[in-house]
């Protein structure tokens, strides 16, 4: 199966890609089964290795040593670390959008299919490998700037590409009113993992454990469909 950038990297709302940081391509390669499962080993390894040590001082030979495999293999699938770190950031911006596009084919209304929704991402959103994505895209961005650029042009872009459709179909239902459902992706998903965000960012200790997360992910879409006036 070819190793290729994803459609999803058309996607994009808020930015002109044409103007985002150039970010080299992935290999174009052929994989076997074993081959994917080499690639997959890879991309596991270097997410713990980049939470040890860092984007910036994260070796390939560490790498290869936790996966297996060589270091030839590793460059003819990823090209280099970079291309690895691409791969890590285009494997979460996959997850984001599945769970994103859930919504839209569950038929629920917005007071069942956003917690839904929500509780997915929050998932997704305490695996190690988001902590590696946000540590590289915002603690590490002004060092690596191709990669921070790719994310917020495509990942983010196509995230909230695909809630807002969301919201502008609800809309158009008669089961939503927002002035504009794009502003109001951004402003639900900033207000879901704003600050899960700045914690994975900044590698700090003391996660919110799971039971904590699903309680400010319940509060937040609460206070987006309700609102904090009373009526």
């Amino acid at each position: 199966m070819p190793l290729s950038n994803s459609s999803e990297l058309q996607e994009n709302v808020y930015s002109n890609v044409d103007n985002a940081s150039p970010l080299r391509a992935l290999p174009q390669v052929d994989l076997c089964k074993r081959g994917e499962i080499r690639a997959e080993r890879f991309l596991d390894a270097a997410t713990e290795v980049f939470i040890e040590k860092g984007y910036q001082h994260a070796r390939l030979s560490e790498i290869v040593a936790r996966a297996g495999g060589s270091l030839a293999t590793l460059y003819r699938i990823f090209g280099d670390k970079e291309g690895l770190a691409h791969a890590i950031l285009q494997r979460r911006m996959d997850s984001h959008i599945g769970a994103l596009r859930g919504i839209s084919l569950s038929g629920l209304p917005p007071e069942q299919a956003l917690p839904e929704m929500a509780m997915r991402m929050a998932a997704i959103m305490s695996q190690p490998e988001s902590q590696v994505v946000y540590r590289i895209v915002i603690g590490e961005g002004h060092s690596f700037p191709a990669l921070r650029d790719w994310f917020f042009d495509h990942a983010v872009a196509a995230s909230r590409s695909t809630l807002a459709d969301y919201f502008q179909q609800e809309v158009d239902a008669g089961r939503l009113q927002l002035a504009s459902p794009r502003m109001a992706a951004a402003q639900f998903y900033m207000s879901l993992f704003g600050d899960l965000v700045v914690r994975l960012a900044s590698g700090a200790s003391g996660l919110p454990s799971p039971e904590q997360l699903k309680a400010e992910v319940q509060a937040s879409v609460e206070l987006f469909l309700r609102g904090a006036l009373p009526r």
